[in-house]
């Protein structure tokens, strides 16, 4: 089960980045996110403000599989405020990383659930005191809700999430590159093999996690291995 940043998928408006923006310069919020599942991979998927480098630490770790503000919030369809998972282990493990990139573990996220099932999570978050952001939420609540509303019926119209898994077209190098990553060699023993520089490496694996959606170079050879486009190691 990957985490795919739909801002990557190709031919894809960045609209609903600008958007979650937006609504945490309206609302006085530091961070927004909007994930989903895909129905048929599983995927996480989705768009997130935060630095790129939480998100590639987020991603890497498989933060997704565990984090109880995604699959505890899911189960809900009242918005969650994050308070009430702070003696869940796995919340303890995220958020501790978190803290290192200025992240603060006070948040909320409103779900949405669309005609065929589907459920959307809009997620925001605040480094406050608790009279403040209690202040905080009773203001927006309202207006946070429709705006889940909105950022997930857009995100279901746009086609995008279909778009994420199509069969992507890698290069013949980007293709040999991954095979020989899936074998278990480094950017560095790949590029003695190909007589390639380490640079040149780095540039195809970066060319090959946009096509395939992906965060990581470990998720890149999980996908091209499923879509049948190399071999296991």
């Amino acid at each position: 089960m990957n985490l795919i940043d739909l801002s990557t998928v190709p031919d894809t408006d960045d609209n609903f980045t600008s958007f979650l923006t937006k609504l945490c310069e309206s609302f006085e919020f530091e961070y927004a996110s909007y994930a989903t599942a895909h129905p048929i991979t599983g995927d996480v998927q989705g768009y997130a403000t935060y630095p790129d480098q939480w998100k590639l630490h987020y991603g890497e770790r498989g933060m997704h599989r565990v984090d109880p503000t995604l699959y505890q919030s899911a189960r809900s369809i009242a918005p969650v405020d994050w308070g009430l998972f702070t003696d869940h282990p796995h919340f303890q493990a995220v958020f501790n990383d978190a803290h290192d990139f200025g992240i603060s573990n006070r948040g909320l996220t409103v779900p949405v659930r669309g005609p065929k099932g589907e459920c959307g999570l809009l997620s925001v978050t605040r480094d406050c005191p608790d009279g403040e952001w209690k202040t905080l939420k009773r203001k927006v609540m309202g207006d946070l809700q429709f705006a889940a509303v909105h950022m997930h019926d857009n995100v279901m119209r746009s086609g995008v999430l279909h778009r994420s898994v199509h069969n992507p077209t890698l290069s013949r190098r980007e293709l040999q590159i991954l095979q020989w990553v899936a074998a278990g060699k480094t950017q560095q023993d790949i590029g003695d093999i190909l007589s390639l520089s380490h640079r040149t490496v780095e540039v195809h694996l970066r060319s090959s996690r946009q096509k395939l959606c992906t965060l990581t170079t470990t998720q890149a050879v999980g996908r091209a291995i499923g879509l049948g486009m190399i071999s296991p190691g």
